[in-house]
């Protein structure tokens, strides 16, 4: 008798933290519940399912119901409810403290709502590094799924692929199920008889082994064209169909079904990877072009094909220093919280400290951390809720912390690059001050509305921005996976010396060629105490000189300071100017500040003008030297005073960046520029001032 072959499904669910409520039942309507429901129809497909903790807790709120039929399908054994970090992090990228308590919170969950603590993890987008055995072992877990590339990457034959393994750190282990791309490729993308015969050819040349496949759900239904072709063409309940027919050698399980009844077949020393489309995102944007290129060479080479991969998940941090920064920033948090001593168990103090922990590791969603196909660094709406819940637990830590909220500076190398930055804080207020770089201000903080302010994306090339022009031109018959679709979608407080007679549209267009030394430059720390600073700058005024040498020297001094206000808090920036002699031609001086309310085209937030609101989109020049921004959603007003500035110029911000749907223009705030014309006189001081003025709204 032919021995059976497993195929080993891993389906997972995921939806992230602040995404909006009709994405969530979209999704719940157009694959969590008809996949859920076509297996109910096929009690021959047994396989595992994930659901990450976001989504089991709108689930339970909102489609309870779902639960039962999950329990259903789990008493039936046709089903095995997978764990894993409960609000999907990449663990390599949490303390350790906070990686069990990630696992425990989701095992807990599964044991009370499902009866059972799961056996196995989902890993947050396969991220693996060779010490996670010693943490899934630790937290309890005994199986993980990763993906093929990362056997390939550690030298294993493609033929190898087709059992289990185990992975050790430091004597604990965990195993470890490769799941293979091209089935990942193949489901639900070509037709059923192609994927059968793969397996079939796969069970023959490997009796009793097995193929895994570990992917996402909403390609069953929320993919661009994949409800019609999953549910409507019946490409699904057809592959089910077929499956269940072929069960004289083919069996199709759940991962602890196959494990129970199969010993690993050896050792998997895996190095840092993850699914390669990922590894390929992490790249630099020249560097991935390069990559790309040398694909396209080897395309027809699969043996070449093994040897090549991107770059490791943590490289985000480099590439995207606004991931950082919120990656830093929670890891600062997580250590305030460490810090903190307990608090008797059912005082008030105790729930505070207990839902800021749930705060930190809801900001530990990775989705905001990174940029692909599906990552959201450049999604204001899951950046923001991140940056939301790390304000709500940190000015819990801070409360329960001796002088917590009084006014305090504290210098530190925050963002970890090996340069100091200054913090300020104090009982409305967390800032962030980064003398390199040009003495910008880099994070805002309004801890009563728990709202960051500073939060906006810089604009930079990716490689698929190449791409847009060729965008429509392809026609393709057929669905095709979504790593294959070309579609179409529609820092704070620089100091920037410029030719006066440039423009507004100038600045909108990025043509401003402000002098780079003093917008960019870095710059020395003066005095300070709890709630200022000065920064100072000296160097050559190039503007109309041909040479250095000839150039008169130019120094700065950025005062900043912090205090508390009615309702709310004051920022201001206070600069003072004095050149060596006349500059040979007269110069306009501007002081940037970005900021970010958020949905551009909601009736709530705008910009007031003398004729009337205007939406955040807006663009053009508001006389000075006032300017009021308002958030309703968020319920508070920025006003700027910039006395005697002459006028505002306002621009939005706005990238292009790659999802799901296609191209996406995405709305990262406004800048807005506080425009004085100095008379500058030698070895005399000027000085300008700019005051950012923050309140709650009732």
């Amino acid at each position: 008798m032919r021995p059976n072959f497993h195929l080993v499904l891993l389906i997972h669910s995921h939806q992230p933290c602040g995404n909006f409520c009709d994405v969530f039942e979209r999704a719940y309507q157009r694959s969590y519940l008809p996949f859920v429901e076509l297996l109910e129809r096929h009690p021959g497909i047994h396989l595992g399912l994930h659901y990450s903790g976001p989504l089991l807790e709108w689930i339970e709120e909102h489609h309870p119901e779902f639960f039962v039929q999950l329990r259903g399908l789990a008493a039936k054994g046709q089903i095995e409810l997978i764990g894993g970090g409960f609000y999907e992090p990449i663990l390599i990228s949490i303390p350790q403290a906070d990686q069990q308590e990630q696992i425990t919170r989701m095992a807990d969950y599964m044991a009370r709502h499902f009866g059972r603590r799961p056996a196995g993890a989902w890993l947050a987008e396969r991220v693996w590094e060779p010490q996670l055995p010693s943490a899934l072992a630790s937290a309890g877990v005994n199986y993980t799924l990763v993906d093929d590339m990362h056997f390939l990457a550690a030298g294993f034959e493609a033929e190898e692929l087709f059992a289990d393994y185990v992975a050790e750190d430091c004597g604990r282990i965990v195993r470890v199920l490769p799941g293979l791309r091209l089935l990942r490729y193949y489901v639900p993308f070509r037709p059923v008889p192609e994927v059968l015969n793969f397996l079939n050819e796969s069970a023959a040349t490997h009796p009793g082994g097995m193929a895994a496949m570990g992917d996402d759900c909403e390609k069953f239904g929320v993919w661009p064209g994949t409800y019609d072709h999953c549910y409507g063409n019946h490409w699904l309940e057809d592959f089910f169909t077929a499956l269940e027919a072929e069960s004289s050698w083919l069996r199709v399980s759940t991962p602890g079904e196959y494990l129970a009844a199969h010993p690993p077949v050896g050792r998997a020393d895996l190095p840092a990877a993850s699914y390669s489309e990922m590894m390929e995102w992490v790249l630099p944007t020249r560097v991935r072009q390069r990559y790309n290129a040398v694909q396209q060479e080897f395309t027809e080479r699969s043996e070449v094909q093994f040897f090549l991969r991107g770059g490791p998940w943590r490289a985000f941090f480099r590439k995207y220093p606004e991931a950082n920064l919120l990656h830093k920033k929670m890891l600062c948090i997580s250590a305030k919280l460490a810090g903190v001593p307990a608090r008797p168990e059912g005082t008030r103090a105790a729930e505070e400290l207990a839902q800021a922990r749930t705060h930190l590791l809801r900001a530990q969603c990775n989705d905001a951390y990174w940029h692909g196909i599906f990552g959201g660094v450049y999604a204001p709406h899951l950046r923001t809720p991140l940056w939301k819940e790390l304000i709500q637990a940190e000015t819990a830590a801070d409360r329960h912390t001796t002088g917590g909220f009084l006014p305090h500076l504290e210098r530190a190398d925050f963002d970890a690059d090996g340069v100091e930055e200054l913090v300020f804080a104090g009982p409305e207020y967390h800032a962030l001050l980064r003398p390199a770089g040009g003495g910008t201000l880099v994070a805002l903080d309004f801890r009563s509305a728990a709202a960051t302010l500073v939060n906006s994306m810089t604009r930079r090339p990716e490689a698929y921005h190449a791409r847009l022009r060729d965008a429509g031109k392809q026609v393709v018959a057929g669905v095709t996976s979504i790593h294959d679709q070309v579609r179409v979608k529609e820092p704070g407080l620089r100091l920037l010396l410029f030719d006066p007679a440039r423009t507004q549209a100038d600045y909108e267009a990025l043509r401003l060629d402000e002098n780079a030394s003093f917008a960019g430059g870095d710059y020395a720390v003066g005095k300070t105490t709890a709630s200022s600073a000065e920064l100072l700058r000296e160097d050559r005024f190039l503007m109309g000189f041909k040479s250095a040498d000839a150039a008169p020297k130019l120094s700065v001094i950025k005062r900043f300071s912090f205090g508390t206000a009615p309702r709310g808090f004051e920022a201001a920036c206070e600069f003072t100017l004095r050149i060596e002699r006349d500059p040979e031609q007269p110069f306009a001086v501007g002081l940037e500040s970005v900021i970010n309310l958020l949905a551009p085209s909601e009736p709530d937030r705008f910009f007031e003008t003398p004729n009337g609101r205007q939406k955040l989109r807006w663009s053009g020049i508001l006389p000075g030297p006032w300017l009021r921004m308002e958030d309703g959603w968020q319920r508070l007003r920025v006003i700027l005073h910039a006395p005697e500035a002459k006028e505002f110029w306002v621009a939005p911000i706005e990238t292009v960046s790659e999802s799901e749907e296609g191209f996406e223009r995405v709305y990262q705030g406004s800048q807005i520029l506080a425009v004085w014309s100095p008379r500058l006189a030698p070895q005399r001081e000027w000085t300008a001032r700019l005051i950012w003025r923050i309140e709650s709204i009732f």
